[in-house]
Order: C-alpha cells, then structure tokens, then sequence
C-alpha cells in the first residue's frame, strides 16, 4: 500500500468503532426506521467527509515538498511554497525548503557570475590558455591561444596536443622559458603548467606568456634614458666640432694651394662629414626612441591602404581588396608603417623583377592585413627588428624596428617571414577593429 492508501486506511479504523458502537444503539433503540436511517446517512457522510479531509491535510502539503525538491533539482529557484511559518512542524518544514531555494538562488548566481567574469578575464588578457585531457586532447582555449595557433576554437578543440605543435610545452620541468615558433608568431615565452579535474577526470592546464614584448619595452624605455643622455651630449660636442670645421675649411679655401693646403682640407671636410653623419645618427636614434603615443581616430582601413600604395611610383603594387573595415589607430604613424613596408617589398621585387602584393582581411576581432614581394627573401630573419641591422647599402636600419614599435602602440603584431609559396617575403600586420 503507498501512502495515500494507509492514510485512508488509518482514519476509517480511528473512526470505525465509535461509528459501529453509535449506529448499533441507534438500530437496537426502537427509533423509526426513517429516523434510523437518516441518522446513518449523516454519519457515514460526516465520516467519510472527515477521512478525505484529513488525507487532503496530509497528502497535499508533502506534494507542495516533492514539488518544491523537484524544481531545485532542476535548478528553478523561483518556485516558493504557500503556509510556511515558523509557528507548527509543517509550516517550518515549508519555510525551511524556501530559505533552501533562496539561499541555493544566490550561489548560483554567484557561480554565474563568478564564471562570466572568469571566461572575461580569460577573453581579455594577452595570455595563451589551453587545457587539455587526459588524452592530451584540446577542450578550451582562449583568444589569445586562438591567435597564438592562428585558428579558430571551433578548428582547434578535440585536436591532439602533437597536431597542434604543443606537445613539448606539456613535457619537461615547468615553468621554463622557451625559444619557439608557432603559426601566429614566435618569439621567447614564459611557460606554466598546472592540473584540475573536470568531470571527475583529470586535466592540464598549460599558460604561455609573451616575453618578448615585454622584453621589447624594457629595451625601449632603457634606450629613451639612454639616448636623453647620450644625445644631448654628443650633440653638444658635435656643434662646435662641425662649425669650427667647416670656419676652418672655408678659410683654408680662400688662401692659396700648397703642398699641406689639399691634405688640410680634406682633412676638415673628413672632421664636417664624419659629425654630420653622427647627427643623422643619433636624430635617427631619437625618433626610434622618442615615438609619441599615438593619437586614435577612426580609419578606414580600404581607404588607407590604396592612399598609400599610391604614393609609390617605381613599380606598380596590386591590392587585393578585403571587406570593409573601420579601425582605431592614428593616420600619421600607420601612413609611415605601410610606407616603410611597401618600400621595403618594393626594393626586394626589384632584385629579381618581380611583383608586390598589399591585401587584407577580417579574422575574427582583428583586421590582417599583408604586403608580399616576390623578390629574393629574407635571409637572416633573427635581426630584423634589431635597431640599425639593415641589408641595404643606404639603409638606415630603423625602418621595421619603427613600424613594429607602432604596431604594438595599436594593440597590434608586425611579422615577417619567407613566402611558404615561390619566392620573396611577405609582412603581416594585425590590428585590432574598432567596436560597434
């Protein structure tokens, strides 16, 4: 029998014998049989009256309770149970499972908060994030892991930690720092490893930091010291050194040659040219180091790019044309980034008499955008943001050290390498969109 029934079953017995004694001196008392009857009919009806209320008292309230355990198992904390109050045992129990459903209201929303502002933080920050199962295969990744390996998160989950090259950062002591390459960019990196459970099952956790950046600034801010202190001094030394020279070589020219006159001015005009070029030098040097923060403004990035590919007159450069995007940057620097660029590719595709090609595209929160040449290649791509490394004749050698500079001052990266297909380099730039 369940419940409801020994409930039913319990009130008749309770009521049977007084019912049974009642009716029987009303039978045996020499009373009318309508009278009789009548008497019957209201008693039973009175009985059975009170044995359905009774299983309605009893049974109603523990249905409100299953009810009540059933939403909150199925996480629906607005359901709240009518009759609680802390006076009697089943208004307590009432109000109890509604202090529960409110009190298990607030931790999941703590938890949902929590969580959003986990996966946020982990959205935002300029930090590579993988974890992977026991199986060392992918199950969450970040944006930045997702621009590290240079896919999506749809592509990249459920691969092995092997076909994504990762499988030597999950070997070996941790942390470490790593020299590696990946397919969006290389560099030196901070490496850490950790472990969780998910699931019951085990997982690791593997975090790749960017040093080289960091390591980029540090070297910028110690050569802005460096060069405050430098180039004013030198500076002050090469003024009078130059002025004093070329006093000297004019004076030399007004007086009439001799054996010692020839030697002295070329001499002089040596001294002039030698502090001459020391000042383009350290001007040089002082623009590298001195780049003003840049000044944001929208800027289509259509519009830019054909505006600068047409300021070149040697060799005509193809644009690839890209959807339309609207970014945040500053004109002015990224006019002198593109220039430097193209002159670059340009200069390449002229050794072999081949072809420049600028293009861009939208790949996720970014526009990339690239500048291929198909002239020789690049042959030592280990020193080609070092400031005044240059494979030209007439180079100056901070060209690319510049261009990056005002690529990372955007938020952006600025990578070179050698075509994977035919020959020539391309560059490839990648700068965040402007929201909305």
């Amino acid at each position: 029998m369940n419940h409801e029934r020994r409930v039913v079953l319990l009130a008749v017995l309770s009521g049977l014998p007084a019912v049974v004694v009642a009716l029987g001196l009303l039978w045996i008392g020499g009373y009318g049989g309508k009278v009789a009857w009548t008497v019957t009919l209201l008693v039973a009806g009175f009985w059975l009256f009170a044995v359905l209320a009774l299983r309605e008292r009893i049974v109603r309230p523990l249905q409100t309770l299953s009810n009540m355990l059933a939403a909150l198992r199925e996480e629906d904390f607005s359901m709240r149970a009518r009759g609680a109050r802390s006076d009697d045992a089943l208004g307590l129990a009432l109000l109890e499972v509604n202090e529960l459903g409110q009190t298990l209201r607030a931790q999941r929303l703590g938890a949902l908060e929590a969580t959003a502002l986990l996966a946020r933080v982990m959205e935002e920050i300029d930090v590579a994030v993988f974890a992977f199962d026991a199986e060392r295969r992918l199950r969450l990744v970040n944006h930045a892991g997702e621009r590290l390996l240079a896919d999506t998160a749809e592509r990249l989950l459920g691969r092995s930690a092997e076909a994504l090259g990762l499988a030597e950062c999950l070997e070996g002591e941790a942390p470490r720092v790593l020299d590696a390459g990946f397919p969006g960019g290389g560099g030196r990196w901070e490496l850490r490893r950790g472990t969780f459970r998910q699931g019951g099952l085990p997982h690791q956790l593997l975090v790749l930091s960017d040093l080289s950046r960091a390591l980029r600034d540090e070297e910028r801010e110690a050569t802005r010291r460096l060069v405050r202190v430098l180039g004013h001094e030198i500076n002050n030394s090469l003024a009078p050194i130059k002025s004093v020279a070329e006093s000297l070589q004019q004076l030399v020219g007004r007086e009439t040659p001799s054996n010692g006159t020839g030697d002295v001015a070329r001499g002089l005009s040596l001294i002039a040219g030698r502090a001459e070029s020391l000042s383009r030098f350290m001007a040089s040097y002082a623009r590298l180091a001195r780049l003003p923060p840049p000044r944001l403004q929208p800027l289509d990035v259509g519009s830019w790019v054909r505006r600068v590919v047409a300021l070149e007159r040697r060799l005509p450069v193809a644009v690839e044309p890209g959807p339309d995007l609207e970014i945040q940057a500053d004109g002015d620097q990224l006019d002198q980034m593109l220039i430097n660029l193209v002159d670059n590719a340009v200069d390449a595709a002229l050794e072999t008499g081949g072809t420049v090609t600028v293009g861009w595209r939208k790949e996720r929160r970014y526009a990339e955008l690239w500048v291929a040449d198909e002239g020789p290649g690049l042959a030592d791509t280990g020193n080609l943001f070092v400031p005044f490394f240059t494979t030209k004749p007439e180079g100056s050698g901070i060209g690319l050290a510049l261009s990056r500079q005002i690529a990372e001052a955007h938020g952006g990266t600025l990578s070179l390498r050698n075509r994977g297909e035919g020959n020539g380099a391309e560059a490839r730039l990648r700068l965040p969109i402007a929201r909305g």
